[in-house]
């Protein structure tokens, strides 16, 4: 079985690259985030003509996440339990379902902005309501992940230079501190493989030519419970996907399970 994460930034704009993708990849599970769209703009039509079907949470340009399987889509729930709102909204940030064996998440987790920005205080208690709202799952007997993209860079080694993030959001204690949060609840950093490079990020910036400079931090995450991760053969960035044009500012990560 396999199954991945991908920040598409703009299914939209994304669409062709994407489709061709789940074509040559395989791919049973997909978890999208940065849909950009409305549910009803998202082409949930063009999926089910390669066996998709689609669970979407997503209110306009900003945010969006969904989840799409060929093996099953049960019991999908919107939102998060108990999360922030910010400026009184509540932006569509998670997602999840039942997924064949699998009971799985798509997250979206808050950029955060700067230290000081009160986006920042947000994305902290977001990721505190993420914690209680997994925390049942993340020890029982089914085999469970959250994967997405969590804006957070889990340890120095997953920035290409972490002086210059010194003082930013993506790396600062309190954010790795609420990654750490996951891992005593029984959840699992899912670690790719490295393939071209030592340090397998999944996210560059379209400036300063940072793809061909390999300057990159690994955000996109896979967090998996017991059951999760003993069954995991394999889990690597496609790196090549963010090559070429109309490419997204993010690879996919995806995990083989034997399930």
């Amino acid at each position: 079985m396999r199954i991945a994460t991908w920040n598409v930034n703009s299914i939209t704009a994304r669409l062709p690259r994407l489709l061709a993708w789940l074509e040559s990849t395989g791919t049973d599970v997909l978890c999208i985030q940065e849909t950009k769209t409305t549910a009803e703009g998202f082409p949930a039509d063009e999926l089910r003509e390669l066996g998709y079907e689609s669970a979407i949470n997503a209110s306009g340009r900003w945010s969006g996440v969904a989840l799409i399987s060929k093996i099953g889509l049960e019991n999908a729930a919107m939102g998060l339990p108990g999360g922030p709102d910010y400026g009184g909204v509540q932006e569509p940030r998670a997602i999840s379902a039942d997924c064949g064996p699998l009971r799985l998440w798509s997250v979206y987790v808050p950029n955060g902005r700067e230290v000081a920005h009160e986006h920042y205080a947000y994305k902290l208690r977001w990721l505190e309501a993420l914690h209680k709202a997994v925390a049942n799952d993340a020890v029982g007997q089914r085999p469970f992940a959250v994967l997405g993209d969590f804006n957070i860079a889990p340890a120095d080694e997953d920035v290409w230079d972490p002086a210059v993030f010194e003082g930013s959001t993506h790396v600062t204690p309190a954010e790795r501190a609420a990654l750490g949060a996951l891992q005593e609840a029984g959840l699992s950093d899912v670690k790719p493989r490295p393939l071209k490079y030592e340090h397998p990020y999944t996210y560059w910036d379209y400036r300063q030519l940072c793809f061909p400079k390999n300057r990159g931090m690994r955000i996109d995450l896979v967090y998996g419970n017991t059951p999760f991760t003993a069954a995991i053969k394999d889990s690597y960035v496609d790196r090549e996907e963010r090559k070429g044009k109309g490419a997204s500012d993010h690879a996919p990560v995806v995990v083989d399970l034997d399930l």
